[in-house]
């Protein structure tokens, strides 16, 4: 619940913050992407200005996403890694089992089974 809270007090200033930048930063802008001739651009994009901060804000997200992720390949390959050997081992404590059970109930039976006397 104090998690909750926690995010709800951190997501509403920066929505009234991201809202009033988009509002105030509203006029076109022209990103030219020639850079021999500036002038006439053969390739350009106009669009709003918040739409470049918000563009530089999602990859910001997503190329620090991948770096986290790149990162922690380490830890994933060892969890990976343990969690074969963790299966492994609990295949052969589960044929042990069965190995222990069999055992166990042919001896069981083996002294259950009355002898057969022979009335000579």
């Amino acid at each position: 619940m104090l998690k909750r809270i926690l995010w709800l007090l951190v997501a509403f200033p920066a929505a009234a913050l991201l809202i009033a930048l988009a509002v105030s930063n509203r006029h076109a802008v022209r990103l030219v992407l020639d850079p021999f001739r500036p002038e006439t651009p053969v390739l350009s994009l106009v669009l709003p200005f918040y739409a470049y901060l918000f563009g530089a804000l999602l990859a910001g997200v997503l190329l620090g996403g991948a770096a986290t992720w790149l990162s922690q390949s380490r830890w994933r390959r060892t969890a990976r890694i343990r969690a074969g050997e963790a299966r492994r081992w609990q295949a052969e404590a589960d044929r042990l089992m069965r190995e222990r059970d069999a055992e166990v109930s042919s001896r069981a039976k083996a002294l259950a089974a009355p002898e057969k006397r022979n009335a000579a």
